[in-house]
């Protein structure tokens, strides 16, 4: 797509943004990027230390005279119409005259009751709290059609990323078998020294591993499962991998490839080798579906980067023998080929999904479904009582662990991410899911949303 259209069809219009949760980690990177697109303005950050938003707003140039506080609707009402309000109670958010909501919270209660003000008010929602998505997209969707309002995921995160790849390759007519993402981290092995390093951005452990030199060849399904034994202590199902996945197949309609899905340690050369169905040598059980792996890399190889791929049919032997001598990733038997973007850039690449939204009326998942739900399954015995609390940087809740069920088979259970804050009404056993009547949930509204979404066809 040629995005200078988007310049073209404004006529003089600019996107005025709104971001709540706006202070470090993805609202970092967006409010740094808002400055720099001509069509965009900042109007409002909300957060709830005002302190630090000027704080941030400063570092990154903003003007400490255009910046006003606004603790009460007396002071919204009264601040200067081009000035950018910080809001501290995002109970005033919808009452701004913003254009473009970006939430960014990643509480689903706060996340699910702006985005709805916000719709009925008109105001686009420019969803990056994946895990309010989970719960309710599939109703926001609606509340945003029956008020002419936008509800769409944004670019600059895997799960909009990777919609944009699948819809690209519908369009073309490509026979997608599997869409997926790589997990958050690499796994880098040195073949020089024989080091190990688990790259994340905290202590990033490292150890000396000789046993993988017999496996860096690709051999099949059986150097899948060995690289596993060796790295089964680095390998885990990662709660934001799963929503991810939950957001795309309810957009999508594609159904996740196993519950927990597969997880290959797999190089990008790998990958059509891999994601494919098992009569042809593949790990896949169906097709249509979406799955996750680890990247596998040398030190001196670049990143996935959390990036995206898509798994295609190779239909014509011609073609694919050219392309294949284009250094394309094709699989050994010349039957499936890997279509890959690896990055994500999060706020810096998100404008586009705002201005396509504000200026030209698209969004992303127009159409979405309650495909799948994110399961919460116990790992230990749960007594009655306990308090579920999601924390930590993969967003994940103490004793339980994240499945990926198909609709048809999750009638009853509770999302993950709507037990935030709630407690168990009943004791869970070990390996049980967690169903809608055995929490009472921290809001109301968001069980009726889910609810809401669940009931749609």
């Amino acid at each position: 797509m040629d995005y200078s259209v988007l310049i073209k069809s404004s006529n003089g219009k600019k996107s005025r943004v709104g971001i709540v949760g706006a202070t470090s980690g993805y609202g970092y990177t967006l409010l740094a990027q808002i400055s720099q697109v001509s069509l965009m303005e900042l109007r409002m950050i909300c957060a709830l230390d005002a302190g630090d938003c000027q704080r941030v707003l400063l570092e990154l140039g903003y003007d400490r005279e255009n910046m006003v506080i606004c603790e009460n609707a007396r002071q919204l009402y009264a601040a200067p119409d081009q000035a950018i309000l910080i809001l501290t109670d995002y109970r005033l958010v919808p009452e701004t005259d913003i254009t473009a909501l970006v939430e960014c919270t990643g509480n689903t209660v706060v996340g699910s009751w702006l985005s709805e003000e916000a719709l009925k008010k008109g105001i686009h929602v420019y969803m990056v709290s994946k895990e309010t998505d989970s719960v309710c997209g599939v109703a926001m969707n609606q509340i945003a059609e029956k008020y002419h309002s936008i509800y769409t995921l944004v670019n600059g995160d895997q799960p909009r990323n990777l919609l944009d790849l699948i819809s690209w390759g519908r369009v073309l007519g490509l026979d997608i078998v599997c869409a997926g993402k790589s997990s958050e981290y690499d796994f880098v092995w040195d073949p020089d020294t024989g080091e190990f390093t688990y790259l994340n951005d905290t202590d990033q452990p490292r150890e000396p591993m000789p046993g993988m030199k017999a496996l860096w060849h690709y051999e099949g399904t059986e150097t899948l499962k060995k690289r596993e034994c060796l790295l089964e202590k680095y390998r885990a199902v990662i709660s934001a991998d799963l929503c991810e996945m939950n957001l795309v197949s309810n957009a999508t309609g594609m159904p996740p490839a196993c519950k927990s899905m597969h997880y290959p340690v797999a190089k990008i050369s790998e990958l059509a080798d891999i994601f494919i169905p098992r009569e042809d040598g593949g790990i896949l059980e169906k097709t249509g579906v979406v799955d996750v792996f680890c990247n596998l890399r040398r030190p001196d190889e670049a990143s996935f980067a959390g990036g995206v791929f898509l798994i295609i049919r190779c239909k014509n032997e011609k073609v694919w023998k050219i392309l294949t001598g284009k250094g394309h990733v094709v699989s050994r038997n010349q039957k499936y080929a890997c279509v890959y973007l690896p990055y994500h850039y999060m706020g810096l690449e998100s404008p586009i999904s705002i201005l396509l939204g504000d200026l030209m009326g698209i969004g992303a998942n127009e159409n979405c479904r309650q495909v799948a739900v994110m399961a919460a399954v116990a790992q230990e015995d749960i007594p009655k009582g306990t308090v579920l609390q999601v924390h930590g940087h993969h967003h994940s809740i103490d004793h339980i662990t994240p499945q990926l069920w198909e609709k048809k088979e999750a009638t009853n259970l509770a999302p993950f991410y709507l037990l935030n804050n709630g407690s168990l009404v009943n004791d869970i056993k070990k390996g049980d899911p967690i169903t809608l009547s055995d929490v009472n949930p921290e809001g109301q509204r968001l069980v009726e949303l889910y609810r809401m979404g669940m009931a749609l066809e």
